[in-house]
């Protein structure tokens, strides 16, 4: 799949999970998915392979937990 293309059906993936959709529609074709965590998986799969064909490193999350012992 091309670069223009896949970033097209990014946005179309993102525009469905924040309207609360599950299915997408793209090229004559519709996508249902079961989740929204289906959803997610496929927006960051999507990503990923942006990513790797555009040669920008992949968005990364970081998780951390901070405590102290309140002084």
């Amino acid at each position: 799949m091309e670069l223009d293309r896949m970033q097209a059906l990014l946005t179309a993936l993102q525009e469905a999970r924040y309207a609360g959709l599950r299915s997408v529609s793209y090229d004559g074709k519709t996508v249902s998915y079961g989740s929204d965590a289906e959803l997610a998986a496929a927006i960051r799969d999507l990503e990923a392979r942006i990513a790797a064909i555009s040669g920008a490193p992949a968005r990364r999350r970081r998780w951390g937990t901070v405590a102290t012992k309140g002084l």
